[in-house]
């Protein structure tokens, strides 16, 4: 059983979830206008939320969500005009709501959570129902369900009548019968008094699971057997009532086969066994089924089928058998093969700590191969194999396990623009795509404060005011985007404006004054640009609630590198910007390359990897001194990993270049010696190595031996600034292996 903070935690995050919903809701309303959609969701979230505090005697939330639901219900009714006014109000008490969950969290008393601004809010919620929707105003009428609703009468007109003096009434309400304030209880008292209800058959077909259970909603279908004296009309005055959308279907005392025909092939279940059905449109009652099911039992292994059954004994007639076993076989496949999709949560702590177990699996496996191979048995080496491949999908599936929609994060901010865009006085819309991308979790949630600095600084700096814009010929709403997609074993995040760009004369200016740039010293665009990036830098003029104290860009670099990402920015004067982040798909294990130089090993995230090529041999200080090569004829920048981390010794005449390619640009790594693929769980470097440039963490290889892990953005960024006069290999070099580096 689940204690009861186990629950509080349950609750806090369903309760977020609905909050945000809502709250998309509401934006789309202020930008597009109220829709029945729109202001459904916004009631089924403060509905929700209301039912599940309820449960834990939050009084002070249910008093706040139950105002809160009123004004909802009467601007679903129309009664209430959902203008802009009444929208600003329903995104407070959203943001109070977001308070209070934050309550539940913390064990905070109420007195503690802004008491007064509840009061507020609810004073607001109150007023609101002296402005009722007028003709000029903008009001939805949103009706729960269809407005179609279904009254018959079957009797049949052909086959043998059925022998039964009692009327059967079949009941499928409209989802919004309880809302409508119908109780189902009190139709069957009312047929009470008109007769006997001999039996009544309860269908739960639709009910969900309780965690989405709606309880204003009406589930339950109805199958009742009625007795009575009372004519056609009498009873169908029992369900005046019933609101639109239901669907009333009554079958007479001896109708027609074909009534009952009718019937099953009306009822909308879709997972109902033939007894069910039967006993449903009471061409059996439960005590002849079960009279036939017991036959069939003592029958013995080779019982006749149910159907057989039931005819033989003259309990139904053979043609309302068929029927029921057609309805049966049309609806089971659809039925089987579109189950609900299951979400089960799972603490965050646990999903580690199985990564990690699967972390260690994969260099147990390793190792084991080794063993096999240094050993001669081929026989183990097969096994081994087979059981790398089955390693290889767990290791999939349980990353997966952690990959959310980037989208998460990207719906936070159209709120945070939308408060900006009032605070600054500008008009600015959002526009999102690639949220579907999907990214490790927990770099999901070290995103969040970096992406809410580029979009403070593109909402400060970027977007112009609305006099500006229309000057410059450009639409009085700005707009920024952000988009996510994959490239190259790596995701990319982009967010970007339409606003003036960055002056570079303004930034190089600015440089200058603080001492970062010397006077006269030459600096490409992209350096220029990236002299944001330094720390305390700002070109703001003075200092404001957004901007001018020079921590925003600083954090968002560093918060980026952190996660083993590069961050890049392009921009326009006059046209706009984009900062590109590029970061790994996850921290835990990746497919690697494993290279060596001297004694030591290295690793290359494969998705990174191009090609291999074989090194031309030279000698002297010249071989040293070369930094680029000729690969068909383009340039390739050289990295010399025996320079690059000063290792000793000299290289072997015959050395390798390891292709690699990251954000469009391509480097050369030289090694000694190629290993081929391996799979590679990555170990972080303490905080004594946080400096070292071009490793990016370490793994253990089957023989127990360290090997680092190369940061091949880092490696291929610092090759951008080498020197391109440095002369190129006189003779190209030789491809070994291309697309499969293996």
């Amino acid at each position: 059983m689940m204690d009861l903070d186990s629950l509080r935690i349950s609750l806090v995050q369903e309760s977020r979830e609905l909050l945000g919903e809502m709250e998309s809701a509401l934006l789309a309303m202020e930008r597009e206008g109220p829709s029945e959609e729109r202001i459904h969701a916004v009631f089924r979230a403060a509905h929700t939320i209301k039912g599940s505090v309820g449960l834990f005697g939050l009084e002070h939330i249910v008093k706040f969500t139950h105002a809160l639901e009123t004004v909802l219900d009467e601007a679903r009714s129309g009664s209430l005009a959902c203008d802009g006014n009444m929208i600003s109000i329903l995104i407070s008490c959203g943001d109070h709501l977001q308070t209070l969950i934050t309550g539940i969290e913390t064990k905070a008393e109420p007195e503690t959570l802004q008491p007064e601004l509840q009061r507020h809010l609810l004073e607001q919620l109150a007023s609101l129902a002296t402005h009722p929707a007028a003709g000029g105003a903008v009001a939805v009428v949103a009706p729960a369900e269809p407005s179609e609703s279904i009254v018959e009468v079957l009797e049949g007109r052909s086959g043998d009548a059925v022998d039964s003096d009692a009327w059967h009434i079949s009941l499928r309400p409209a989802k919004g019968l309880l809302r409508d304030g119908v109780d189902p209880l009190s139709l069957l008292r009312y047929l009470s008094g008109m007769g006997r209800i001999a039996h009544v058959e309860v269908i739960t077909d639709i009910l969900p699971d309780l965690s989405d259970l709606d309880p204003t909603a009406a589930y339950l279908g109805l199958e009742i057997r009625f007795e009575t004296e009372a004519d056609r009309q009498r009873i169908l005055d029992a369900f005046e009532f019933v609101s639109e959308g239901s669907a009333l279907r009554l079958i007479p005392p001896h109708a027609r086969i074909e009534a009952y025909l009718q019937l099953l092939e009306a009822l909308p279940e879709s997972n109902a066994r033939l007894g069910e059905l039967l006993v449903a449109c009471r061409a059996v009652t439960p005590g002849e089924l079960e009279n036939a099911l017991r036959l069939q039992t003592q029958a013995g292994p080779a019982h006749p089928a149910l159907g057989r059954i039931l005819v033989s004994e003259q309990i139904v007639p053979p043609n309302v058998v068929a029927a029921a076993l057609e309805k049966q076989h049309k609806r089971k496949a659809p039925d089987s093969a579109a189950r609900d999709t299951r979400i089960i949560k799972v603490e965050a702590e646990k999903l580690d700590r199985l990564i990690d177990l699967v972390g260690e699996f994969v260099i147990a496996n390793a190792s084991a191969r080794l063993a096999a191979r240094s050993e001669g048995a081929r026989a183990s080496e097969e096994a081994i194999a087979n059981l790398a491949h089955l390693v290889e999908s767990i290791r999939d599936s349980s990353l997966g396990l952690r990959m959310v929609p980037v989208g998460e994060v990207f719906n936070r901010f159209p709120r945070v623009i939308r408060d900006l865009s009032k605070e600054l006085g500008k008009e600015v819309a959002v526009e999102i795509t690639g949220a579907e991308t999907e990214l490790d979790k927990s770099m999901i949630d070290k995103l969040g404060d970096p992406l809410t600095h580029i979009v403070r600084n593109a909402m400060d700096h970027g977007i112009e005011s609305r006099e500006v814009r229309l000057a410059a010929g450009k639409p009085a709403e700005g707009t920024i985007r952000f988009h996510a997609y994959h490239e190259t074993g790596s995701i990319v995040i982009e967010v970007s404006d339409d606003g003036g760009g960055i002056r570079r004369s303004k930034v190089l200016a600015r440089a200058i004054e603080r001492g970062l740039v010397t006077p006269g010293q030459e600096l490409s665009d992209r350096e220029i640009l990236h002299l944001i990036f330094e720390p305390g830098f700002s070109t703001a003029e003075a200092v404001t609630n957004l901007s001018g104290r020079g921590v925003g860009m600083d954090v968002v670099k560093k918060s980026i590198e952190s996660l083993r990402g590069e961050i890049e920015l392009d921009s326009e004067e006059g046209v706009g910007s984009v900062l590109r982040m590029r970061m790994p798909l996850t921290l835990a294990i990746i497919d690697g390359f494993l290279v060596g130089v001297d004694h030591h090993s290295y690793v290359v995230p494969l998705d990174m990897v191009v090609e291999c090529a074989d090194l031309p041999t030279a000698s002297g200080p010249a071989a040293r001194a070369r930094s680029l090569a000729n690969l068909r004829g383009e340039p390739l920048p050289l990295v010399h990993l025996r320079e690059q981390f000063s290792l000793p010794g000299s290289p072997p005449a015959r050395q390798n270049i390891l292709v690699v390619e990251y954000g469009g640009r391509r480097a050369g790594l030289v090694v000694d010696r190629l290993v081929g693929e391996f799979q590679t769980v990555i170990k972080p470097l303490s905080r004594l190595f946080a400096g070292l440039r071009g490793i990016g963490g370490s793994t253990i290889l089957g023989t127990g031996e360290v090997a680092l892990i190369l940061d091949v953005p880092a490696l291929v960024t610092r090759m951008e600034h080498a020197d391109s006069r440095s002369p190129a290999l006189e003779r190209p070099v030789t491809p070994l292996l291309e697309g499969a580096p293996a």
